[in-house]
């Protein structure tokens, strides 16, 4: 049976820079992944319905570390570094990189992952293939269009059709939805799909790919 968590009582946990400085692996965990300039902070924020809960910046980048927040005891939400990076050294790209690698490879309490894509910009090459290792790893996936409120309807809904049309190619559990954290759509959509995720009892093992991320 399908529990309705309260998200507005998400609070942080920590940051960390690697699995290895993570809490426990245990409990349920869903993961925010997306383009630095995606709106996952922003996401973030109109879920829970606090505006500074996960920090935004008009420099896109600043997610840095692993950032975890808690719903309730064993079950959390957890902001990932973006990729697809901003004006950074090298050195800290390939850092990045290794942080959100691990993570999605190795942490066993991952059972979801919501995509956040720009919906005037979707589908680039490392949000395929961030689509691609959920349904390798047989992680369920959804996909939020972000900005949907920067496009008409009818723009909007021909963009919808087309990307989950291209979804259909993965051949996994992909849902694709609209979203804007200004307007508040498709937050009721992300919450059931959340509360559908961490109802799940976790299996005793949940074997990843071997595939390597990015």
């Amino acid at each position: 049976m399908t529990k309705s968590y309260n998200y507005q009582a998400t609070h942080f946990v920590t940051s960390a820079p690697d699995i290895r400085h993570l809490p426990i692996d245990s409990g349920i965990e869903v993961a925010f992944a997306g383009r630095s300039n995606a709106g996952k902070s922003s996401a973030l924020n109109a879920l829970t319905n606090q505006k500074n809960l996960a920090r935004t910046s008009k420099t896109p980048g600043r997610t840095q570390l692993i950032n975890l927040f808690e719903v309730e005891p064993g079950i959390r939400l957890v902001d990932l570094p973006g990729y697809g990076y901003a004006e950074v050294p090298e050195e800290l790209k390939r850092k990045w990189q290794r942080a959100l690698g691990e993570y999605l490879q190795k942490r066993d309490s991952l059972k979801g992952l919501v995509v956040l894509m720009d919906i005037r910009h979707p589908m680039k090459d490392l949000d395929q293939q961030m689509v691609q290792w959920a349904v390798d790893a047989n992680i369920p996936g959804l996909v939020l269009l972000t900005k949907a409120d920067k496009l008409a309807s009818s723009v909007r809904n021909a963009r919808l059709s087309q990307v989950r049309e291209a979804v259909l190619a993965f051949m996994g559990d992909v849902e694709i939805e609209t979203f804007s954290s200004l307007k508040k759509q498709g937050v009721d959509k992300l919450q059931q799909k959340l509360d559908a995720w961490f109802s799940v009892i976790p299996p005793a093992n949940n074997a990843r790919s071997a595939k390597n991320f990015l």
